[in-house]
């Protein structure tokens, strides 16, 4: 489980890179002035900037459920091949849903990748319990 959660952490790491150097352009273009970043608020931004902070934020909901089920895991000591599966295929549905967010932004495509990433975690969570029954 470890993995996995390391590909997460390492997916937001790039998303968060990604929003960086997407601020930096819009103020290096005058697009945004850097009084905007005081409060995020004030002034209408490219939808680029708008896009990446949404999808940075966006890593820290339902990924906090996957963080916390994969260190349950851990914790227990519980090694469940199902698991494993389900954790890498959350991953799988996140940079999915990461790389239409932040290209064609497809609302029914990005949708379904989150959903199909919710119901992922749901299954580690029933699986988790049980396991533990």
């Amino acid at each position: 489980m470890l993995y996995p959660m390391f590909a997460m952490v390492l997916l937001t790491f790039i998303i968060a890179c990604v929003a960086v150097k997407a601020r930096f352009a819009g103020v290096k273009t005058g697009e945004i002035s850097p009084k905007y970043f005081r409060l995020m608020d004030g002034q209408s931004v490219p939808d680029l900037v708008t896009k990446t902070t949404r999808n940075f934020n966006n890593q820290f909901e339902i990924p906090t459920l996957f963080y916390v089920v994969c260190t349950l895991y851990i914790c227990f000591g519980i090694n469940s091949f199902v698991a494993l599966i389900f954790a890498w295929l959350f991953i799988v549905f996140r940079v999915a849903h990461a790389f239409i967010h932040l290209t064609y932004n497809h609302i029914l495509h990005r949708m379904l990748t989150f959903w199909a990433s919710f119901l992922c975690v749901m299954v580690l969570w029933i699986n988790l319990l049980v396991q533990k029954i």
